[in-house]
């Protein structure tokens, strides 16, 4: 990733939101199927088959050795869930399904966390939890505040309802590539980091876990599950900082 924070017109922004509302009236279809019994490979080329239909790219397909338009992680699988056709749905699962699109060279990226059929009432807390992080986080967002501040609103929010946050996968800047700097940890101190600027345009993406924060990667070198097996959860907006605060460029 390139260190250099690199800034937005206000043309790229729009063309950066184009790309993103993609994303969003995407997973408003996928909210409204009934995805139990598919297997994660069908719901992935479903994806694949939507963005491309859009006149946009799978932006995830632009990462080097991956090969598919999403990652799809079911209950204790935290982040990068590889499609299989072995790997099914199954009523009272979490899915999180995070994709990225790509248009007209812009690039925007989006996480949500599914609800399938009738889920337990914790599995309904975990869920509940992750988009309130998230979205304590994206109120931090503003001129002159600090990527450390996004940090500590989210790793705060998560204390507060006895979860843990993982650290070792982070926001980033999103825009012209699909990650560019600067990394925007789910944890941190106000006023540290780097400085929030008009123009730059990121990414804020708690993956909330039940128990432990810790994660094991799988053999494929891609699939992270819970370290103690418990659920994990995950909501993710791609957003803009302006002059007065921050517009969500994943969402119509």
């Amino acid at each position: 990733m390139n260190r250099v924070v690199r800034l937005k017109t206000e043309d790229d922004i729009k063309r950066i939101k184009e790309s993103g509302v993609i994303i969003f009236r995407l997973f408003k279809i996928i909210d409204s199927m009934d995805i139990a019994g598919m297997s994660t490979w069908e719901l992935d080329t479903f994806i694949d088959d939507y963005i491309m239909k859009s006149k946009a790219r799978p932006a995830f397909k632009t990462v080097r050795g991956y090969s598919f338009a999403s990652c799809i992680s079911i209950n204790n699988v935290a982040s990068h869930g590889l499609p299989a056709k072995k790997i099914k749905v199954s009523s009272g699962d979490l899915v999180k399904i995070d994709t990225g699109t790509v248009m007209n060279g812009y690039f925007a990226d989006s996480c949500f966390t599914f609800k399938i059929g009738e889920v337990t009432p914790d599995a309904e807390r975990l869920v509940n939890a992750a988009y309130e992080t998230m979205q304590r986080g994206i109120t931090e967002i503003e001129p002159e505040k600090f990527t450390g501040d996004i940090g500590f609103a989210v790793e705060n929010c998560v204390r507060e309802y006895g979860y843990s946050v993982v650290k070792n996968f982070t926001g980033h800047g999103v825009g012209f590539a699909l990650h560019e700097a600067p990394v925007i940890p789910n944890y941190g101190e106000r006023g540290k980091g780097t400085m929030l600027r008009p123009g730059m345009v990121l990414t804020v993406e708690p993956i909330v876990n039940q128990g432990s924060d810790e994660l094991v990667v799988q053999e494929d070198g891609w699939t992270s599950i819970t370290s103690d097996n418990k659920l994990s959860a995950q909501f993710e907006h791609t957003l803009a900082v302006t002059k007065t605060g921050s517009i969500i460029l994943t969402a119509e």
